[in-house]
């Protein structure tokens, strides 16, 4: 990850000698002798908590990275970093582009949470501000942005190809029904987490319910596939590794595109959608998301004439996702300055999804 690191926040520490003491216990092959432990934490990302693990010795050092729950979020998948190690694993023997699990710990006395290491994958992540690789010739910046959002459309498509009729893939979720629990569970997350009214998102919940299609297709679905969550090669043209797998489970995969397009900033968007990290999406030379939508058709052969109904849902699952996170910030129960504005951005998302229930367009 190419990201910048920073010390540790106030409430998120980790002891680095009680980890290195477990290191050593549990997985001793990975823990050279006269071995020390360096922590710092990658500061962008929502949900979980990621640190970078660098281990020193004097036959040089290894990177990992670690990742916990938050503190004062409820037991579910969503934060169950065990499950997600589990899938890590399962992915990383298919030959799937994810970092390599390492070790896993479900006793949170040990650093105050269950914890689980993986492989530190080196490379580019596109977020906030270009890379130099794009801006340092502004010329060739849309031939490879063009290039990059055709790589990452291909990507999700090979994603929802891979085989889930066996275990231990086939037992992360429940197909049938998948849409209306969907549907229904995020609503019931709104109105678990709200903080104030948002009437759009209320329009929102009762318009995807009154206009929910069948299940169809059964693949692996990601959850929160965005740009941002993909490791790439420095010149742009390749994954190296995709990220963040708390949520993955078998479903219809175009709930999954769903919420991509809710990532896929454009520029005529609110502003505010910046305050996602995204906004690389919205340069000159990728794909829109009506272009997105039909690309994934044509590659994966599926019928998306019911983009809009998906798209509407990514934007309302990705508006309560800011809003939970947004009710722990209002709670006190984390310090992070990001997560202030997240009020606003939930209120843009809310519009953003009424305006594709009224309008049929993504």
């Amino acid at each position: 990850m190419s990201e910048e690191t920073i010390a540790l926040r106030e409430g998120e520490e980790i002891d680095a000698a009680v980890l290195l003491a477990w290191l050593a216990e549990t997985v001793p092959d990975t823990v050279p002798a006269g071995a020390r432990l360096r922590i710092r934490q990658f500061p962008a990302g929502f949900s979980n908590l990621t640190y970078l693990i660098t281990m020193e010795h004097e036959h040089g050092r290894r990177a990992l990275v670690l990742r916990r729950p938050p503190r004062g979020v409820k037991a579910g998948i969503a934060h169950d970093v065990g499950r997600e190690h589990g899938i890590l694993e399962a992915l990383h023997a298919r030959g799937v582009p994810v970092p390599k699990p390492v070790a896993r710990c479900d006793d949170a006395a040990v650093i105050g949470a269950p914890f689980y290491l993986m492989e530190h994958v080196d490379g580019v992540i596109l977020r906030g501000t270009p890379p130099d690789s794009l801006t340092a010739n502004v010329a060739a910046m849309p031939a490879k942005l063009a290039v990059l959002s055709q790589t990452f459309v291909q990507t999700l498509v090979q994603l929802h190809a891979v085989d889930v009729s066996t275990e231990p893939l086939a037992s992360l979720g429940r197909p049938a029904g998948y849409v209306q629990r969907q549907v229904q569970g995020w609503t019931k997350r709104w109105v678990s987490s709200r903080t104030g009214d948002v009437p759009e998102l209320d329009f929102v919940a009762d318009w995807l319910e009154a206009h929910r299609p069948p299940d169809r297709a059964t693949a692996l679905v990601h959850n929160d596939f965005k740009l941002d969550n993909l490791v790439l090669e420095p010149d742009l043209t390749r994954v190296r590794a995709i990220l963040d797998w708390e949520m993955a489970t078998i479903g219809d995969p175009l709930m999954d595109l769903g919420t991509t397009l809710a990532y896929w900033v454009e520029p005529g968007d609110a502003p505010i959608f910046r305050a996602l990290g995204l906004g690389i999406t919205a340069l000159p030379g990728n794909l829109t998301r009506a272009e997105l939508v039909q690309t994934y058709g044509a590659h994966g052969g599926i019928d998306v004439s019911d983009a809009p109904f998906y798209y509407a849902f990514g934007l309302f699952k990705v508006a309560v996702i800011a809003q939970q996170i947004y009710a722990r910030h209002v709670q006190g129960l984390t310090r992070d300055p990001r997560f202030g504005v997240l009020g606003e951005v939930v209120k843009a998302l809310g519009c953003a999804a009424k305006d594709a229930a009224v309008t049929g367009r993504v």
